[in-house]
């Protein structure tokens, strides 16, 4: 062990005892590392003085050190937070102990010449010493518990042998908790999985089921609300000639009526802009959508929106508009969300193709209907004119000189 100090420590076999059945109560009673951490760093004090009590854990991705908990015995929070602190294994000297799987007490922050990175962080909140033991269990090395204190020289080699006892439950309970996160993980990902692909079902049968474009995103809107967290819903619809976009559809239950369907607005001023121009799905915060100048975004801060997410409706090189959502919550929507709207976008943009199509031919289909009334109006003329003629003698002499005179050089 690194830097060991004579034994200073009073504290009874009993007491150390009751604290190990104290700890392992705790470990029991919590299945989350945060809470298991609080709980400890309010029981371990009375056999082990300490100020800080602190998780570090090895990044097997990265290869550092990052701080996952980091707790206080004081009754006032510390005000500096060093939680997610990532730091290079050299830089750390939670490192060296995961390293080496050896306890390390370092008396003096102070006089400490080593790990640059990791005492100066220790140091910005009040540390002068430390006790770092090693986190291991039969399967694997995680890491390094910590304790630190705002005295110098506060820790003995007897404390230091009574935490090597109380770091082997807690290495257990770590591994535990960690398997629970990743199981939680992995159903959090079979589940939006699930959820995207019974999305991408509905959509399709909608798609197919609904010719009418308006029809079609009603349909769709409870099957995004199953998935995401939108209290707003909207289909904007670019007209390229214009260069102006088209609320085209708005879903808001309970909206005040500050934005409202048919709202036109040029492609600088509409929060779907970037997604239209850049073709690529754009996460909107309140920070992004209270900075904004654009009068659309504007409104929907009136209306209490505080999220949004905008995807492009693309159909190979043409850009058609944007299906949006939008939360009353801050935060609501993530990359991956923005992500599973694309794919549901990409459906409703062949809906849209087909709309703007069948507009297309029926206009196409008006204007032939038009134009054969009218032939059919200037023929009916031509036929009347022949009905007046008739048999008329009279008027047959009428054309016959007037094709005389039509044919000479007379006035």
């Amino acid at each position: 062990m690194d830097k060991i100090l004579p034994a200073q420590t009073g504290k009874s076999d009993t007491a150390q005892y009751c604290a190990l059945l104290k700890v392992s109560e705790a470990i029991a009673a919590h299945r989350d590392l945060p809470s298991l951490f609080r709980d400890l760093a309010q029981r371990l004090p009375a056999v082990a003085s300490f100020d800080f009590i602190g998780l570090v854990l090895h990044d097997t991705t990265k290869n550092v050190m990052k701080v996952h908990v980091l707790e206080t015995a004081a009754a006032r929070p510390h005000t500096t937070r060093l939680d997610g602190l990532e730091l290079p294994i050299e830089e750390s000297s939670t490192g060296w102990v995961w390293t080496h799987q050896q306890p390390l007490i370092i008396p003096s922050l102070a006089e400490e010449t080593r790990f640059t990175m990791g005492m100066t962080a220790l140091r910005g909140i009040g540390v002068q010493s430390v006790c770092l033991l090693p986190l291991t269990t039969a399967r694997r090395r995680l890491g390094a518990i910590g304790f630190g204190s705002l005295k110098p020289s506060a820790f003995s080699d007897a404390d230091a042998d009574f935490l090597k006892q109380v770091a082997r439950q807690i290495a257990v309970a770590v591994e535990s908790a960690l398997h629970y996160e990743q199981a939680q993980k992995a159903q959090r990902e079979l589940a939006h999985e699930r959820d995207r692909l019974r999305l991408l079902l509905e959509t399709n049968n909608a798609v197919a089921t609904h010719l009418e474009l308006r029809d079609l995103f009603d349909s769709i809107t409870a099957s995004i609300r199953r998935v995401l967290k939108a209290d707003v819903i909207s289909l904007t619809l670019l007209d390229p000639e214009l260069n102006q976009l088209k609320l085209y559809a708005l879903d808001f239950p309970g909206a005040n009526g500050f934005i409202e369907e048919g709202t036109t607005c040029t492609l600088c001023g509409c929060p779907a802009t970037t997604a239209i121009t850049q073709r690529e799905p754009v996460v909107l915060s309140r920070q992004e959508l209270d900075q904004s100048e654009s009068t659309v975004s504007k409104r929907l801060v009136a209306e209490g929106v505080k999220s949004a997410c905008c995807v492009p409706l693309l159909l190979r090189d043409r850009t058609l508009g944007a299906l949006n959502v939008g939360s009353l919550q801050e935060g609501a929507f993530t990359l991956a969300d923005a992500e599973m709207l694309s794919e549901v976008a990409k459906q409703i943009a062949l809906a849209v193709a087909n709309s703007l199509a069948y507009q297309e031919i029926a206009a196409l289909k008006d204007k032939l209907a038009k134009e054969k009334l009218y032939l059919e109006e200037e023929i009916q003329t031509g036929y009347n004119f022949e009905e007046i003629v008739g048999d008329s003698q009279a008027l047959k002499r009428v054309l016959k000189q007037v094709q005389t005179v039509a044919a000479t050089d007379s006035t």
